[in-house]
């Protein structure tokens, strides 16, 4: 054997990187053994691939999938330095995402049960007033779909050509739901009223006056995901009241979920009546 054969244990060994591991990335030509014996037909490892290892090694614990390890490996070796730096930069941002989601889940796991499901009023009826909005429809799960739309929507507000048009937020966001029960691909409408004379390039955005409407309303305290039973009693007022529902349910968000702690969340909860 070649001093600069190394077979997949020994490798694994050097690079730290199990032998399942290292198979896989063959399979996914990651990581393909250079050697090969010219007697026995086996492959094997070779001495320059140990930089490669470790390299890879250092970019799953980064949390990067196989496609995206590639890709950077690609405009690394190609010295397409934007490229190298796009790509941790999104996984940056998909590492805050998930940090942010981490430090949700130990606050509410720290919340006492009893002020987690602390309602802050009891159900109403009010007349909402006419809006201008800005609002944006989409198919997808709640957790993924909601806060794209709100990013995006923020995006096209916050663009420079907007901020010069003096485009602004004059209210809360607003999650429309327009399915009538919960599918694996809800059709959700988020909104957010504005001013200004607001530019923009996606079929998906609208612009639109929101007319006033009737609605039965509770604002509650707590995070999102202890807000069902909320839902409940709101739908048992306005049976109790002799209503009828006239549109989607909405929920308003009175407050940024990411500067306050799961149990200092405000949703206000609002079913259009008549």
């Amino acid at each position: 054997m070649s001093i600069d054969q190394i077979p997949i244990g020994r490798f694994s060994v050097i690079t730290r990187l199990t032998q399942k591991a290292l198979r896989y990335y063959d399979q996914k030509g990651l990581l393909v053994p250079e050697a090969k014996d010219p007697f026995t037909g086996y492959r094997y490892y070779t001495g320059n691939q140990i930089q490669q290892g470790y390299k890879i090694k250092h970019l799953v614990e980064l949390g990067l999938s196989v496609d995206q390890i590639k890709q950077y490996l690609e405009a690394e070796k190609n010295g397409d330095q934007k490229q190298v730096e796009k790509i941790i930069l999104n996984r940056l941002r998909e590492a805050e995402k998930e940090l942010a989601n981490i430090k949700r889940v130990v606050s509410l796991l720290k919340t006492p049960k009893e002020v987690v499901k602390k309602t802050m009023s009891k159900p109403t009826i009010k007349e909402t007033p006419t809006q201008r909005i800005l609002s944006k429809r989409e198919l997808g799960t709640y957790d993924k779909t909601i806060g794209k739309l709100i990013m995006d929507l923020t995006k096209i507000i916050m663009s420079h050509e907007n901020q010069n048009n003096y485009v602004k937020i004059t209210g809360p966001f607003m999650t429309i739901y327009h399915d009538e029960e919960q599918p694996e691909e809800a059709d959700i409408e988020v909104t957010v009223p504005i001013t200004g004379r607001i530019m923009i390039d996606d079929p998906k955005l609208e612009v639109r006056n929101m007319k006033p409407m009737k609605v039965a309303s509770l604002v509650y305290k707590g995070p999102y995901e202890t807000i069902g039973p909320e839902y409940g009693k709101l739908l048992a007022y306005v049976d109790q009241e002799g209503l009828e529902i006239t549109g989607p349910m909405m929920d308003v968000y009175l407050n940024d979920p990411n500067s306050v702690p799961p149990e200092e969340i405000l949703t206000e909860i609002m079913i259009p009546v008549k």
